[in-house]
């Protein structure tokens, strides 16, 4: 099939017969689908990891991560208002490079949407390993035969959960962003009454490890995995009947409010901690057992009946967390099948507008995440690199379609306001993320990625005899993209990235800085010259296969 021929295909597809999604998201629930998934296990046990490797100074961590994040909730509440889709992080590049991107881009969005479900629920067996014994390996942090069969039928019933419907499950997660917002402001005024040690701020330095604990805090201490649920509302985007003013005030207004919570969060923990208990550094902070900072706080103050809610928390917060996530990453999975990405079975819609086929895959893909990880926070660190890089597509998809579709020709329901930095700005943010989290973690990210790639190239030239179908044109970037930022991490400061040294603190960052300015440029240039597709869509204004109430 040439190009063209595959364009017009594309622009004119058949909608796959299954059923219908239904336009029943409000204001409210979409607000509350991101802050609901925001506030989940972060809360639990990223203050604690972020102190460590940061001391006071992780309180600025917080605000990196927090800006960092808000420049990316801009962008998406341009681009899923325009074209407000459900799965539409995968809608995105499809509408502005072609189908080859969007596929690679797809695995990437799957890979962390898929495994932050099954995270939640390892820190629920975590908590509740602390008063019933059996599921989880202090020593270790890994699951016991126990702990996997009772994660197994916890993430299954999390997934049942959403086969209620759209309006029913927002109405849950409602109900329990109400609590998950209670508690962790409980916590905060319970711990600073009960004890407030100022001298913590600087007995040991405000920032003991310096930029570079400031920094890997940002990635791998939680910070970045707490706020990654802001793209929820994106993700139901085409389930809201008023997506055009919802989803911006779902979005920055979500991110704004976790920001402000998560920092009373840090500076409560910093100033109750005992200072006996820092003696030795803030590195060496720990509690007994597996319990997280709060509950171990809480104890050590007398506040027993704190404990007890917040050992209730883990299991709402998490459990809320990985409700929500089941939900998007299944319309992550819809989208590969109504975009005509992956198998129309993907697509397949039920009763109250279910995607039965992409729940499945969810549940299943998920239960590959219980097998031995080392730890909460390798596994966060993991999921924040993988989700960052797909959300900074984001400043691409959105600076290519200015290009190709202009604002003075086909006008936006919500424009962000100078894009050609707003855009630049939050790609870079996004690849200081993925350098932060460490060479380590971009070896896995980006070897699974080479892997997927080959054995789908291996597929295709076998299926189709040739590889000229495919979209080369909108897709051939995202090899030196993806190969610079593994060189560059794999050469960043040990004491930062993991990696050989050779880029020392802070000259890796501006090679990260100057290389993403020229990754962007090749990205905008590289996209179709006539996204018919993304145009027709701006002039319709309506998203496809949705069911108006």
């Amino acid at each position: 099939m040439s190009s063209t021929a595959s364009d017009a295909a594309s622009a004119t597809r058949v909608r796959p017969a299954g059923g219908k999604l239904r336009r029943d998201a409000g204001i409210i629930g979409l607000l509350f689908a991101s802050l609901g998934g925001m506030i989940g296990s972060g809360w639990l046990f990223g203050p604690l990891q972020a102190a460590k490797m940061a001391g006071p100074a992780s309180m600025v961590s917080w605000v990196i991560g927090g800006i960092a994040i808000l420049l990316l909730a801009f962008v998406y509440a341009e681009l899923a208002t325009a074209f407000p889709r459900s799965g539409a992080v995968v809608s995105f590049p499809k509408l502005s490079h072609g189908n080859l991107m969007a596929l690679v881009m797809s695995w990437v969005v799957f890979l962390g949407y898929a495994s932050v479900a099954p995270v939640e629920v390892m820190a629920v067996l975590s908590y509740a390993n602390n008063y019933i014994h059996g599921f989880v390996n202090p020593k270790t942090g890994i699951l016991t035969a126990l702990g996997f069969w009772v994660s197994f039928a916890m993430l299954g019933f999390f997934v049942l959960l959403n086969s209620f419907g759209i309006r029913w499950l927002l109405r849950i997660n409602s109900t329990l962003v109400w609590w998950k917002l209670a508690i962790p402001t409980l916590t905060v005024i319970a711990l600073l009454i009960a004890a407030h040690h100022g001298a913590n701020l600087t007995s040991h330095g405000f920032a003991p490890a310096g930029a570079e604990g400031i920094l890997s805090a940002v990635a791998t201490s939680g910070i970045v995995f707490s706020f990654l649920g802001f793209r929820q509302a994106v993700e139901l985007a085409g389930e809201t009947s008023n997506p055009q003013k919802y989803i911006p005030i779902a979005l920055i207004g979500s991110v704004i409010l976790a920001l402000i919570l998560y920092l009373a969060l840090e500076a409560a923990m910093i100033f109750s901690v005992a200072p006996g208990d820092i003696a030795h550094g803030w590195a060496n902070l720990h509690f007994v057992g597996i319990a997280g900072p709060f509950a171990g706080l809480a104890a050590l103050l007398g506040l027993g009946w704190l404990a007890v809610l917040l050992y209730i928390d883990a299991v709402v917060s998490s459990g809320g967390t990985a409700i929500i996530y089941a939900t998007t990453t299944s319309r992550v999975v819809y989208a590969t099948g109504e975009e005509g990405l992956m198998t129309p079975l993907f697509s397949r819609v039920m009763g109250p507008g279910v995607p039965w086929v992409a729940l499945i895959v969810t549940f299943l893909f998920g239960v590959f995440f219980f097998f031995p990880f080392p730890s909460w926070q390798k596994l966060v660190g993991y999921i924040s690199s993988v989700s960052v890089l797909s959300y900074g597509i984001g400043p691409v998809v959105l600076l290519t379609l200015r290009k190709t579709l202009p604002v003075e020709q086909h006008d936006r329901p919500f424009v962000m306001r100078a894009p050609w930095v707003i855009a630049p700005i939050a790609f870079i943010v996004s690849n200081f993320i993925i350098y932060w989290s460490g060479a380590e973690t971009d070896n896995f990210l980006f070897g699974m990625l080479a892997v997927f790639f080959v054995i789908y190239i291996i597929y295709e030239g076998f299926k189709v005899r040739s590889l000229a179908h495919l979209r080369w044109r909108g897709a051939w970037w995202l090899l030196p993209y993806f190969f610079g930022m593994w060189l560059i991490t794999r050469l960043g400061p040990a004491n930062l990235t993991g990696g050989d040294g050779l880029l020392p603190f802070p000259w890796g960052m501006l090679v990260v800085a100057i290389f993403s300015l020229f990754i962007i440029a090749l990205a905008v240039n590289s996209g179709l010259p006539d996204p018919e597709e993304a145009r027709l869509a701006l002039q319709a204004g309506e998203p496809p296969n949705i069911q108006a109430r």
